[in-house]
C-alpha cells in the first residue's frame, strides 16, 4: 500500500507518519509527502522532481494548502481520467459543512476531521488506514484507466 499525504503541516506530517508505522494493520504503508497543492499535482502526473514517483493507492488530503487548494487537487484528480480511481480521503481541520458538501460534489471519497486531541488523531489516522487495508478493495491500477 502506498500512500500520497498531501499536507503542509510538519507537526500532522509526523502525527500521520507516527500513526501508520504503529498501526496493527500488518507492514506499515509507504507514505509520500507533499507540502502543497502544486506538488501533490507534479507528484501524481510525475513532474519535474517526481519524474519517478508511482501512482499512490490512496490520496489523504488537507483542504487548506498553499499555490493550489485541496479542492483544486481534488478536482484534478477526480477529473483525470487516470488519476480518478484512486480514493481519496479529505482529511482537514474543517467541520465546515459547506466544505464536506463541495468535496463530495467533487468525489471525494470521504470527509474526516482532524481530532485536535493526540489520541483521537491517532487513532483516527489508523482508522483510515485499516478500512483502506482491510476492508477495502482497492482498483488494480492496470485495470482503473
Amino acid at each position: 500500500m502506498s500512500i500520497l499525504v498531501v499536507e503542509d503541516d510538519p507537526g500532522d506530517q509526523m502525527l500521520i507518519q507516527e500513526a501508520f508505522c504503529d498501526s496493527d494493520d500488518g507492514p506499515p504503508p509507504r507514505l509520500a509527502i507533499v507540502e502543497d497543492g502544486q506538488e501533490a499535482l507534479d507528484f501524481l502526473h510525475r513532474r519535474g522532481e517526481h519524474t519517478g514517483a508511482s501512482r499512490p493507492d490512496l490520496v489523504l488530503l488537507d483542504l487548506n494548502l498553499p499555490k493550489y487548494s485541496g479542492r483544486a487537487v481534488l478536482e484534478s484528480i477526480k477529473t483525470d481520467g487516470e488519476l480518478r480511481s484512486i480514493p481519496v480521503v479529505i482529511f482537514t481541520t474543517s467541520a465546515s459543512s459547506d466544505d464536506v458538501a463541495a468535496t463530495y460534489l467533487l468525489h471525494a471519497n470521504a470527509y474526516v476531521t482532524k481530532p485536535v486531541d493526540l489520541d483521537g488523531f491517532t487513532s483516527t489516522v489508523q482508522q483510515i488506514n485499516s478500512f483502506f487495508t482491510r476492508t477495502a478493495r482497492l482498483p488494480d491500477p492496470s485495470a482503473a484507466a
